[in-house]
């Protein structure tokens, strides 16, 4: 086995790659609410998890140590690159940069911020103005923030996966889900039957392949739900 100098211990960069992805989340998505701060603090905390293991503790390849030597004699446990385990466990070859999973992922997480930034802004709008947010990405889903939120962290997954993010994906996005939820029946209670209608033709996660229709109504009335 060949030895690169070791990719951990790296605490500043585990510092700064903290700071610049939970800042992007919180200038993107401008938390107001006590939902919206829930929501910006679970996803902070997968982030800092994320990179203190991409940086700083590998305690993944610790605990799987013993499997990945037996199954990989060849691999530098404590280089970077062997910290993509996808790409290891797939038997991909060359760097992992430049991997197809690693595109992937840059991908998911640049249009996940992308369609957070759209969400908040139309769901800020339509806060000031005390109406329900129906336009923009909120025509064709009703929880686009969420959503953004989900593929981002995927495609974090998709990049570097621990055993603590892949526990943690799933209990974030059941809260994530929740939160959808209480907040369908604030907007409900708020505004009663253009909710409703709302509701009716726009689906809540997934979009229609076929576009949103022609039977969105024009409501009135703050909340993206």
């Amino acid at each position: 086995m060949t030895h690169e100098a070791s990719g951990y211990g790296l605490w500043m960069l585990v510092i700064l790659n903290s700071a610049i992805f939970i800042i992007f989340a919180y200038s993107f998505g401008k938390p107001q609410s006590p939902r919206d701060w829930r929501s910006f603090g679970a996803f902070s905390a997968f982030i800092v998890a994320l990179f203190t293991e991409m940086y700083g503790v590998p305690l993944t390849i610790y605990l799987l140590s013993g499997w990945l030597q037996t199954r990989y004699p060849g691999l530098d446990l404590m280089s970077h690159d062997a910290g993509h385990l996808w790409s290891t466990v797939l038997g991909l070859s060359g760097n992992p940069h430049f991997s197809v999973l690693h595109i992937l992922s840059n991908l998911l997480i640049l249009g996940g911020f992308v369609l957070l930034s759209a969400a908040w802004k139309v769901l800020h709008a339509a806060q000031r103005e005390h109406r329900l947010a129906t336009t923009g990405a909120y025509a064709y889903i009703r929880h686009p923030q969420y959503v953004a939120f989900i593929v981002i962290l995927f495609g974090f997954l998709l990049q570097w996966p621990t055993i603590l993010t892949l526990v943690m994906f799933p209990l974030l996005v059941w809260m994530y889900v929740r939160l959808a939820h209480s907040e369908e029946r604030e907007a409900l209670r708020v505004f009663g039957v253009d909710y409703e209608r709302y509701a009716a033709v726009t689906p809540g996660w997934i979009p229609h392949l076929a576009g949103h229709g022609p039977n969105r109504p024009r409501v009135g009335g703050s909340f993206g739900a």
